[in-house]
């Protein structure tokens, strides 16, 4: 007898998912915009996990990265916040992506500035 089983089941957390950007939260103030950014993934370990995400200017300049500093297997979706990120003025919208250490980058995700 022949048993065939889903690719995914071999491969294990090797197919994780790329991380999610969930749901983004701008807003400015007197040192340039604050951005709380929430972000889900398969994180397994150290071996596997989201490590950062940046925000994007419209032209594809990175106008902030925000590290993470270790995974985050039992918090899920997690937030973070980056405060000072300076947006060119005139810019109406911007673009946030996280990414994990082992896959690269989730997909991107346009955020409309208030």
């Amino acid at each position: 007898m022949r048993v065939l089983l889903p690719l995914a089941l071999l491969a294990g957390p090797a197919l994780a998912d790329l991380p999610v950007v969930e749901a983004v939260e701008p807003r400015t103030g007197g040192d340039g915009w604050t951005f709380d950014v929430t972000v889900s993934h398969a994180d397994t370990g150290w071996e596997h996990y989201a490590d950062g995400w940046e925000v994007l200017g419209p032209d594809g300049m990175r106008l902030g990265y925000r590290e993470l500093l270790h995974p985050h297997v039992t918090e899920q979706p997690f937030t973070r916040s980056l405060r000072g990120v300076v947006v060119p003025e005139g810019v109406s919208a911007v673009t946030v992506r996280a990414h994990d250490n082992v896959h690269g980058w989730g997909e991107a995700v346009e955020v409309t500035l208030p």
